[in-house]
């Protein structure tokens, strides 16, 4: 789905856990979800405070990779992360891509509204982003981490 301003793609979804869980599920099992199956995830860095380095590696089922290196913007537990590959880590710029921007909010008891929002500078982006399988491969990604999460409130 865009907004108004055509430069956001979102996907925002009910998860069956609370959201200090969601988070935790994001933060702390990242290479479970990040890439859809059958890409695995291995993280190289992930520093969870503004400024701090965001970097992974994706690879695919015929050994081809996918590297993801920026910086989050902003970090705030159980509520909001924000990251973006306009920069490495030191603040050293690189060709834009995105702002990713994920919220975690009460969605009545013991459940979350989890939104995934891409910012992007240009709509050749945005047209870009979608033709890369945005809405399936990230609600794919998405629906990973329900699973995990929804796996951790059950204990």
């Amino acid at each position: 789905m865009t907004d108004t301003n055509g430069l956001e793609l979102s996907i925002t979804r009910i998860i069956d856990a609370p959201r200090e869980i969601v988070y935790r599920a994001w933060t702390e099992r990242l290479e479970e979800w990040f890439a859809p199956r059958p890409w695995t995830t291995r993280v190289i860095e992930q520093d969870f405070r503004a400024g701090g380095r965001s970097a992974v590696v994706m690879t695919g089922p015929n050994g081809e990779t996918s590297e993801g290196d920026g910086v989050f913007l902003e970090v705030t537990p159980n509520e909001r992360i924000v990251f973006t590959d306009a920069f490495k880590a030191g603040w050293m710029p690189q060709g834009p891509f995105m702002v990713g921007i994920c919220t975690f909010e009460d969605a009545g008891t013991g459940k979350t509204r989890y939104k995934v929002a891409a910012r992007h500078w240009t709509e050749e982006a945005v047209e870009q982003h979608q033709k890369m399988g945005f809405e399936a491969g990230w609600g794919q990604v998405i629906s990973q981490l329900a699973e995990i999460a929804e796996g951790m409130a059950r204990g």
